[in-house]
């Protein structure tokens, strides 16, 4: 627990109706069939717990940093965010997968900057570690484009956030934690402010042993 009473724990059945308001509260321009309900949570719980971290202050949960194992193949990037999720059920979760897909960070408005998501990006990159992963792969939203797609293009504006002109309020959260942008991924997605945009990113493991139960996804 940190100076601010904030604990990071799994993922646990008690917390899934919490994670179903957390996500309509930090994810209000989404489609609503594109945010997950309590039993995606649920099913999440059984799946891969020792994956999935909340953060809770007292018993209220202000935030999530989700994912499951996959072999990704980043000759064929492009991908859509709900099929790769398996409809939010995180079914697509396969125990010996390379990679970690990061399929959701999120803070509650009134919680960020806090340094939780921070805290959130350690517990998944520790579980990477402790799997022995080549690392995360995600989609990053990128919502703040809402306040320049009429004069620019997705790619020009995540090229500007990258070189630090511009700042994104997931994005440039995300590439401070170590991520690096690897492509563009069309109608992702069903998101008014990116117009269905997100940037595909990449934090690699430096601590990945191949020689260490190697894994044989293509990157």
């Amino acid at each position: 627990m940190d100076d601010n009473g904030i604990r990071i724990d799994i993922i646990r059945p008690q917390y899934a109706k919490g994670l179903e308001r957390l996500q309509r509260d930090c994810f209000p321009t989404l489609a609503d069939s594109e945010l997950m309900r309590e039993e995606h949570f649920l099913m999440h719980c059984k799946l891969f717990p020792e994956g999935n971290f909340v953060a809770l202050h007292g018993e209220r949960v202000v935030g999530l940093g989700a994912g499951f194992l996959i072999d990704f193949d980043f000759r064929r990037p492009q991908h859509r965010f709900m099929d790769i999720l398996a409809h939010g059920y995180y079914t697509n979760h396969n125990p010996k997968g390379a990679y970690y897909y990061g399929a959701d960070m999120s803070v509650h408005p009134d919680y960020r900057r806090r340094g939780i998501a921070r805290r959130l990006y350690d517990a998944r990159k520790g579980i990477i570690r402790k799997l022995n992963r080549r690392g995360l792969v995600a989609g990053g939203l990128i919502p703040d484009y809402a306040k320049h797609k009429a004069y620019m293009s997705a790619e020009e504006y995540v090229a500007r956030v990258v070189a630090g002109e511009l700042y994104d309020s997931t994005l440039s959260v995300q590439l401070k934690n170590g991520f690096r942008v690897v492509t563009m991924l069309r109608d992702y997605i069903e998101d008014s402010a990116s117009d269905n945009w997100a940037a595909l990113i990449l934090w690699e493991n430096p601590d990945y042993d191949r020689h260490r139960h190697p894994h044989q996804a293509r990157a």
